[in-house]
């Protein structure tokens, strides 16, 4: 279950020393029994939200100390309640905190310790609040962390990507549509296009961090509290931007979280594609690249075996961060407002996308960082396949004054008779290409290596070598 839940919902059983339940205490004496054992399983979320702690801890505190500011609790009770905190503090991170199913949650075996070291002033604590505020503070607490998190590893990759593009600027290799090849690039320009992929997902992460960064806590169950708290002390104390203006909002809002996990679906499935080209390229067929051993595993059965295992991995674990955000979506797609129970099933897939993504982005800078390009492999692969038809192409419109769809007939001709009589378009004579364009010259022998074809690109964006150096030093500048 969640730290997510209502005060007015759902029991725990847990028996306190005066002989009544804790359930009881909890919820105001409405309650006689305790729950079901099964119940008490699908209703605790101690085994997940507990490592909300921290989070739940300095909320608790900024909330103290406002309440103690305000004059709604008395600076006595204010500086126990906060030494009390502390010393929970201490114990989880020692690892001498005793967790409690039956408590439930996070934020309830806080109090029940905090009124174990302190006694009544404890209960003071909860005035002006719910823990449907609660937890949505702790939570985006939390997610804000993680995304400040992901995104130092982002950076550390584009860096690994961008030093890749440097080495390599101009390391020939073929590029590739329908995964036929069909112009010749620069392994380096290859690389700075997952630099830019990966910058437009930071991008998504800053905007989420952003737009998360309200803060709910004072919006108490759902609809605010009478008693006279000021909420911006609040938000400022806990480092957010303003209070999150609407009640009903502040604790029926899970946007945050789904947003943060759209934009770890995108970020995902950037890493799936390299990946995929890492196997690709690592294979017997391409031997494009060879991935470290550090990031390689053997076989069992089979000795002469080396597996790009790391890059497999990466392309298998998108498919959990694509469902983290299908099933939060599923869950929060037929809710009234303001809070439900089943918004407490958010955490888990959050925290294991959150999980996945920042190894995967760790994995994926280790693994571009130790990958050792094959010069000359990539370049015989790009002197096969009839790379520089587009630059024959090109020249006819430039050199002989053809329509570009004539020219394209004419190359594609061309072509053809390379390719039955298994030549490259260099080994056609000059008089077999006059005799299917007389306007064609000895000069067209010029655009037809592929280093020419690669040093042409010159349009902004392009693969030529000078232009990827230049995107890779603006690449620096704008992204580390």
């Amino acid at each position: 279950m969640s730290s997510s839940q209502s005060k007015d919902s759902g029991p725990a059983a847990h028996a306190a020393s005066d002989g009544e339940s804790d359930a009881n205490v909890m919820w105001g004496g409405r309650f006689e029994g305790g729950p079901a054992e099964s119940m008490q399983r699908i209703n605790a979320s101690i085994d997940f939200d507990r490592r909300l702690y921290a989070q739940d801890i300095a909320a608790s505190k900024a909330h103290c100390q406002m309440l103690a500011r305000q004059s709604i609790i008395s600076p006595e009770d204010g500086e126990a309640i906060l030494q009390g905190l502390d010393t929970i503090l201490r114990e989880i991170e020692a690892g001498e905190f005793t967790f409690e199913r039956a408590l439930e949650d996070i934020h309830m075996n806080v109090e029940a310790r905090l009124k174990e070291l302190i006694g009544d002033a404890a209960g003071r604590l909860h005035t002006a609040r719910s823990r449907n505020d609660q937890v949505a503070t702790d939570f985006r607490l939390w997610l804000r962390e993680e995304i400040d998190a992901l995104q130092a590893a982002l950076r550390e990759l584009q860096a690994a990507l961008i030093d890749q593009a440097e080495a390599h600027a101009a390391t020939v290799m073929p590029g590739y549509t329908h995964l036929q090849p069909a112009q010749p690039v620069t392994f380096g320009h290859h690389m700075l296009a997952y630099v830019e992929m990966l910058g437009r997902d930071r991008g998504r992460l800053t905007d989420a961090r952003r737009r998360l960064n309200e803060c709910p806590l004072g919006a108490a169950a759902l609809a605010g509290t009478s008693f006279p708290i000021d909420r911006s002390q609040t938000a400022d104390a806990l480092g957010f931007d303003r209070p999150a203006a609407n009640s009903i909002d502040a604790v029926s809002d899970r946007d945050f979280a789904l947003e943060f996990l759209a934009a770890g679906a995108l970020l995902a499935m950037h890493l799936s594609r390299l990946a995929e080209e890492i196997v690709l390229w690592c294979s017997h067929g391409f031997g494009f690249v060879v991935l470290s051993d550090a990031f390689s595993t053997g076989s069992s059965i089979m000795p002469q075996k080396r597996n790009p295992d790391g890059a497999e991995l990466l392309r298998g674990k998108c498919g959990r961060v694509v469902a983290a955000f299908n099933g939060l979506m599923l869950v929060m797609k037929g809710l009234p407002l303001a809070y439900g129970k089943d918004m407490q099933e958010d955490k888990e897939p959050v925290f294991d996308a959150a999980d996945t993504l920042l190894l995967c982005v760790q994995v994926a800078a280790g693994m571009v960082r130790d990958l050792q390009p094959d010069s000359e492999a990539m370049r015989q692969a790009a002197e096969t396949g009839y790379l520089t038809a587009t630059d024959l192409a090109d020249w006819l419109v430039r050199s002989a004054g053809l329509p570009f769809r004539e020219a394209h007939h004419v190359t594609g001709t061309l072509v053809k008779q390379a390719a039955e009589s298994d030549r490259d378009l260099q080994g056609l004579t000059l008089a077999e290409m006059q005799a299917i364009e007389p306007r064609i010259s000895e000069g067209v022998y010029e655009v037809l290596a592929v280093e020419r074809a690669i040093e042409s690109r010159t349009s902004f964006g392009g693969t030529a070598p000078e232009l990827v150096r230049k995107a890779a030093a603006t690449a620096r500048e704008r992204f580390l």
